[in-house]
């Protein structure tokens, strides 16, 4: 089965905000870390009650690099949320927040993988890490190159490449590793593959949105709530803030401005992705703590502050509802959101199933905070309870 983009639905020229309310085509994650086991259950309501679909990230332990690995994986989301065991997969997630899957692209890669995930309902891309990357990513891509043949395929059969978008090089100052991954590795791969789907993830750079915006072919991107809100400066701010970093690592205030820019312009190869990644306060705050800032329980919210910062929240809910979806080549969402205008105070930590979490921005207050879904026509998740300390 050959994926085909979906011809986007005109974009609305505002979203309606109904006096003190913002209402919104239920949203999207299109980069999203969810972990297994216990911390599964702990994260996974956070985003299903917000958002109607994600695209899940595969670097677990070990990594998920087969469609049956990712079937297991997303089975075993579903069942998280319903506490039921997911035996009518299908039926379950019709009812509900819909994982998507992606693979983890290794060396070992095969094209009939490839050919296995675009037959597959459930998976919609291959996720490239650069060895050593980030997270579990020590069975990443050594040689790109060396998978030309894989990408050939992937170009064939319509199955987007998601890239972890850094090298690894020791003597690259780690500031800018995105800027020398697009001049040394990005621009020869779509040379060679001009057809390949692309999503570059967590765009950080003034270089990066750069050549999304301008490059021909098929590529788009995905921005971080933490890079729009936060400079390299709130790494360090009175101290070292461990919930604030991140791989790629937050960077300058120029690069913070590029990527608002491009967000707020209307431009539909830019969409959301949150890159919430979970980690135990305990090994966040350690001798070498975990990069991943944790911003599902709250993502609207700092988005929305974002928007309503540039005064630009009539472009929000193509940002978040539109454009993801238009980009793999699915229908938009049917449903509705609703924000209020009020200040919200995010709490401190967030404590469940023996993990306690600290969230981005926890004990700042957004302008925004979300109410849930209007009339919802399809049964939904309950609200996770949130605790502040």
């Amino acid at each position: 089965m050959t994926r085909e983009p979906a011809t986007p639905n005109p974009v609305p020229q505002g979203s309606p905000a109904l006096g003190q309310r913002l209402r919104l085509r239920e949203p999207d994650d299109w980069h999203l870390h969810l972990r297994d086991g216990a911390m599964l259950k702990a994260v996974a309501p956070y985003s299903a009650r917000q958002c109607g679909r994600a695209l899940v990230m595969p670097n677990l332990q070990p990594p998920v690099v087969t469609v049956a690995m990712a079937e297991a994986y997303a089975r075993r989301i579903v069942q998280a949320l319903s506490g039921e065991k997911a035996e009518n997969f299908a039926e379950q997630q019709a009812e509900g927040f819909r994982p998507f899957m992606t693979l983890y692209l290794t060396d070992n890669t095969s094209c009939e993988e490839v050919d296995r995930a675009a037959l597959s309902p459930h998976v919609l891309a291959f996720k490239l890490y650069p060895a050593g990357a980030t997270t579990h990513s020590d069975s990443g891509v050594t040689n790109l190159q060396a998978l030309d043949a894989v990408f050939e395929r992937m170009s064939e059969k319509g199955v987007v490449l998601c890239i972890h978008g850094e090298v690894t090089s020791p003597e690259v100052d780690v500031f800018d590793r995105e800027a020398r991954f697009i001049e040394e590795h990005l621009i020869a791969l779509r040379n060679r593959h001009p057809e390949l789907r692309i999503v570059f993830e967590h765009a950080t750079t003034c270089e990066a949105v750069d050549y999304v915006r301008q490059a021909n072919g098929p590529i788009a991107a995905t921005i971080t709530p933490q890079h729009l809100l936060y400079n390299r400066n709130a790494l360090f701010r009175s101290g070292l803030r461990p919930h604030y970093y991140c791989l790629p690592v937050l960077k300058r205030e120029p690069h913070r401005q590029a990527l608002v820019a491009a967000v707020i312009s209307g431009n539909p190869r830019f969409f959301m992705g949150t890159d919430s990644a979970p980690h135990d306060r305990t090994l966040k705050e350690a001798d070498c703590g975990c990069a991943g800032c944790f911003s599902a329980p709250f993502a609207l919210e700092l988005y929305a502050q974002v928007f309503d910062e540039a005064k630009a929240l009539d472009k929000l809910e193509a940002f978040a509802s539109h454009f993801g979806a238009d980009f793999y080549g699915l229908p938009r969402n049917a449903g509705q959101v609703e924000l209020l205008r009020q200040d919200h105070c995010i709490a401190d930590r967030l404590s469940h199933e023996g993990h306690t979490l600290v969230p981005l921005a926890a004990g700042q207050v957004m302008r925004w905070q979300y109410a849930g879904r209007v009339e919802p026509s399809l049964a939904r998740w309950p609200s996770p309870q949130v605790s502040s300390s």
